[in-house]
C-alpha cells in the first residue's frame, strides 16, 4: 500500500507548503488536495510496494494539472529533504538510481 511513499510524499508536501505559503503546522487547502490525491494515487498504483520512482515509472497515473503541481513540489522539496529528513533523501535517491 506504499506507506513509505505516502509519507515521503506528505513531508515534501509540508516542506513546499511551509516555505512557499508560509504554513507552519498544517498545510494550505492546496497542498492538502495534493496530498489527498497523491495518496489515492499510491493506494491504486499497478506496482504496489514495487513502485519506482515516479521519474522512473512507466505509467504516469496523474492527471495533467497534478502532474505539473507535484513536479513543482518535488523539485522544490527534493534537494530540502537532505537536511530536513535525511533518511527519506537517501532512500530516495537509491531507488531513483537502482
Amino acid at each position: 500500500m506504499n506507506h513509505s511513499e505516502k509519507k515521503t510524499v506528505s513531508k515534501m508536501l509540508r516542506l513546499y507548503c511551509r516555505f512557499k505559503h508560509e504554513q507552519r503546522n498544517t498545510l494550505c487547502e492546496d497542498c492538502r488536495q495534493l496530498e489527498d490525491y497523491a495518496h489515492r494515487r499510491l493506494e491504486h498504483c499497478r506496482f504496489g510496494e514495487d513502485k519506482p520512482a515516479c521519474e522512473k515509472c512507466t505509467v504516469h497515473c496523474y492527471k495533467p494539472e497534478y502532474r505539473e503541481k507535484i513536479k513543482e513540489v518535488m523539485r522544490f522539496s527534493g534537494p530540502r529533504m537532505l537536511f530536513y529528513y535525511p533518511g527519506d533523501a537517501v532512500k530516495h535517491l537509491l531507488k531513483t538510481k537502482f
